[in-house]
Formats: C-alpha cells, sequence, structure tokens
C-alpha cells in the first residue's frame, strides 16, 4: 500500500531521522562528534555561548542542565536543526556544520514519539528503509529481516502488526528507538526521551536504552533534566548552564569533583551553606570543613545529606520531618533564608530521641567548598 503523505510527520526532525544520507556524507560506523566554539543566539538571547565537546565513538553521553541551559539548543544543532551563529560542528572529520539535517545521518529520537499512526509497527520500523531512491533501497526481504532484528532487539517481537495505539506508552517509544536504528545512523539523537513516561516506566526503559545503545554501538546523546537519569545511564555527563558547559565527566567524577559551584549544588542534590573560610578550614557557626586550597574569606559548601552526621559540634537545627531513611531538617542557625538542610540516615542507625521539633547538632564529614560568587 502507498503511503498517504498527508498522514506523515515531515517534520525536518522526522526527515532527519528518517531520511537516506546523501552521497557527499556517506555514515562511518560510531561516528564521532565534535563541537567546538559553538554560539547561538535567538533574539540577542546567548542560547549557546562558546560551547565545546567531544562525542566519543560509540559513548553515551547526556547533556543535564536545568529549563534554559542550552541543552536542547545544543542537540539541535548537532542534528542540523538549528545552525550556529559561529563555530563548527563536525562529525568524524567532515565538517556538517551547515549540512542539512537529512544529510547528517542522525537518528533522532522524540519526547513524544512521532510514530505515524496509520502505519503498524513493522512499517514504522521500516519507513526510512522503504523511502530510500533507487539502489539505495534494501530489498524487501533485507527490509524484513532488518525490522525483524530491531524488534527483538528492544524485545518487541511479535508486535510488528500491531498499531501504535495499542501499544504502551513504554512500547512506543521502543518502537521510536528502533525506527531511528533501522537506517544505521552515525549518531543517535534523544530529546527527553522518558519525558512522557511515568517513573516505573522510565526507569525500566533506562536500563533498555543502555542494553540497546550497547548493543548497537552507536555514539548517542541524549537531553535529560533528570539527574538521576543521566547519572545512572551515561558514560559522561555534559552539565550545561546559560548556555555554557560547566563540566563534563563521568557521573563518579561530578559527584566527587565538582569543578564549580553550580555543578556541586546541581548534581547530587547536595546541601548549600554560607560560611567562610579562615586558616584553611571553612567554618559555619561551630560546623568545620576542610577547604581545599579555597582563599580566605566568604565561601560557600556543597554537602550531600550522606556526609552529615549527628555530632558533638557543628550546626544547632531543629528537625521538621522524618521522611523515609532521610531527616529533614529546617536550618535556622545561619541565616534568615529558609533554606533547609537534608541528612540521610539509615533508620536502623538512627537516634532513638530524633522527633519532629527536637534541636540536633550536626557535623560534615566531607564536602566541596567553593569563593562565595
Amino acid at each position: 500500500m502507498p503511503y498517504d503523505r498527508d498522514e506523515i510527520d515531515r517534520s525536518p526532525a522526522v526527515e532527519a531521522s528518517l531520511n537516506p544520507v546523501s552521497a557527499t556524507l556517506q555514515p562511518t560506523a560510531a561516528a564521532a562528534v565534535s563541537v567546538r566554539g559553538v554560539k547561538k543566539a535567538f533574539a540577542r538571547f546567548p542560547a549557546l555561548n562558546d560551547v565545546s565537546l567531544d562525542v566519543r565513538p560509540g559513548e553515551l553521553l547526556a547533556l543535564l542542565g536545568p529549563s534554559g541551559s542550552g541543552k536542547t539548543t545544543l542537540l539541535r544543532s548537532i542534528a542540523g536543526l538549528e545552525f550556529p551563529d559561529e563555530g563548527r560542528i563536525l562529525f568524524d572529520d567532515q565538517d556538517v556544520t551547515f549540512a542539512a539535517a537529512a544529510e547528517r545521518g542522525v537518528g533522532f529520537v522524540f519526547q513524544q514519539y512521532a510514530l505515524f499512526r496509520h502505519m503498524t509497527v513493522a512499517r514504522n520500523i521500516a519507513f526510512g528503509l522503504d523511502v530510500k531512491k533507487g539502489r539505495d533501497r534494501p530489498r524487501r526481504a533485507a527490509i524484513a529481516a532488518r525490522v525483524e532484528e530491531l524488534l527483538k532487539l528492544v524485545e518487541l517481537d511479535g508486535l510488528g502488526q500491531r498499531y501504535p495505539a495499542q501499544l504502551s506508552g513504554g512500547q512506543r517509544q521502543r518502537v521510536a528507538l528502533a525506527r531511528a536504528l533501522a537506517v544505521s545512523p552515525r549518531v543517535l539523537l534523544l530529546d527527553e526521551p522518558f519525558g512522557a513516561l511515568d517513573a516505573t516506566v522510565r526507569k525500566s526503559l533506562r536500563r533498555e536504552l543502555r542494553r540497546v545503545h550497547d548493543a548497537a554501538g552507536v555514539a548517542t546523546v541524549f537531553v535529560t533534566h533528570d539527574q538521576e537519569e543521566a547519572l545512572e545511564l551515561a558514560d559522561r555527563v555534559a552539565v550545561l548552564n546559560q548556555g555554557r558547559i560547566e563540566q563534563v565527566g563521568a557521573p563518579d567524577d561530578l559527584q566527587n569533583h565538582p569543578a564549580t559551584a553550580f555543578v556541586a549544588g546541581f548534581v547530587g542534590q547536595a546541601n548549600r551553606i554560607e560560611g567562610e573560610v579562615r586558616a584553611g578550614l571553612f567554618r559555619a557557626g561551630a560546623l568545620e570543613l576542610d577547604a581545599g586550597g579555597v582563599a580566605e574569606g566568604a565561601a560557600v559548601a556543597f554537602v550531600r545529606p550522606d556526609q552529615l552526621q549527628v555530632a558533638e559540634r557543628g550546626l544547632d537545627l531543629v528537625i521538621d520531618r522524618i521522611a523515609g531513611s532521610a531527616l529533614v531538617v529546617e536550618l535556622e542557625s545561619l541565616d534568615a533564608s529558609g533554606r533547609r538542610v537534608e541528612i540521610a540516615l539509615p533508620r536502623h542507625s538512627a537516634p532513638a530521641f530524633l522527633a519532629r521539633g527536637t534541636t540536633i547538632t550536626v557535623g560534615a564529614v566531607a564536602g566541596h567548598v567553593f569563593p562565595a560568587s
């Protein structure tokens, strides 16, 4: 049956993920991506400000940051859906800065799936191969074999003849992933791929994405605002803030060796405690912490909940509530900001006197100190 072009989403992003690559930009396996000094502004708003980033062949890299940090603009620039005002983007050694989206050989997975409702699962997956022209179009048997291979890869065996409306949200996202992989993309790009799913399904699909990525071996970049998602899935994470990259590193590096105060405060949900550095120590009231070479003067410490403990000397805090395995106490002794401090204590080791309204003293066993900005 011929395709009804009026029923097909022909947006540039869908074109990029489905169309064959031009002869001038033939794909190679697991292409590396280099972003060099890219700047992009919208109505004088700097969405990207001198961003440089390398995506290694075969790695899974997350773009993490708050809303408006530039992560989606960076992903769209790699896809060819936005063009930089300055800078270059390369796939391997090929300059694709101003190449059309369909010429880059990328696979794109959307938050809202973008599946063709009138097509079966199998035809959705096969679409990018079916629309190839002339000699570029594989034989029907080869397309069918590729579809079956991908159905098995995303664990949807036997569902090829169903329609998207007959699938759960998680299954639809697996179909979208299989469709993006069908054309053997140079780079796989995912824009908040789990954003439309509930928490339970999100966790399940994280594991599936990691498994599929490892099997496919293609360089993958995905955008997320979910720290847990980025830290669990990615080989490396690029943390963006106000159009700049604050730090790129393995999940453990971001948590244990934050390069900036923003990373320390954004990744890992650390407590922010204001104080000052004197004689090599950070002090906030009676709480003391090694300053790690930070110059004397006003400073801020970022301390994770599991780095705080009940102590004889430190901050006097009033317990506001006890939830799960963590104590959340209200900070009253440092300033009038109303800022709260979270302490993570296993219930089996928590002192018996802990209760709402009780005053306790808290000390820090570790943390990261930065000059006050």
